[in-house]
C-alpha cells in the first residue's frame, strides 16, 4: 500500500526567505569583486602612465646631456608621440663646484600627476 503524500510540513527545498538571503550574500560578493577587479584596474593604469614617463624622462635627460650648453630652465612636451606628457628642465649649481644638478619633471593629466629624475653633470 502506498502511504499518501502530505502536501505542507515535510516537503523539501528551499524558503523564499532563504532564496533571498542566498541571493542577498551573492550580490554583495559579485559587487565586492566587481569593485576590487575595478581599483586594480585603475592602479595598473596608473603604473602604467608612470612607467612611460620614468622612461620619457630618462630619454630626454640623455637628450639633454648630449647638449653643449645647457640652460637654467628648459621646457617642452613629447609631442608628437605623447602629446599628453609635458617636461621641464632646471640646471642649479651644487655646492661643489664642478657639479651642476640637473632636475627633469615630466608631467601628464594637466600637471596633476608628474615624475622627477635628478642627474649630476660635470662639465
Amino acid at each position: 500500500m502506498r502511504r499518501p503524500t502530505l502536501l505542507c510540513g515535510d516537503a523539501g527545498g528551499f524558503t523564499l526567505l532563504e532564496v533571498m538571503v542566498a541571493l542577498a550574500i551573492m550580490a554583495g560578493v559579485v559587487f565586492t569583486v566587481i569593485g576590487a577587479v575595478n581599483y586594480h584596474l585603475s592602479i595598473v593604469e596608473r603604473d602604467r602612465r608612470e612607467t612611460v614617463a620614468v622612461l620619457l624622462a630618462r630619454q630626454k635627460l640623455s637628450d639633454l646631456e648630449e647638449e653643449k650648453d645647457i640652460p637654467e630652465k628648459k621646457e617642452g612636451t613629447f609631442a608628437p608621440t605623447r602629446p599628453e606628457y609635458s617636461w621641464e628642465m632646471t640646471a642649479t649649481p651644487t655646492e661643489v663646484e664642478s657639479l651642476r644638478r640637473m632636475t627633469l619633471v615630466v608631467s601628464w593629466d594637466n600637471k596633476k600627476r608628474s615624475v622627477a629624475l635628478v642627474r649630476y653633470l660635470a662639465p
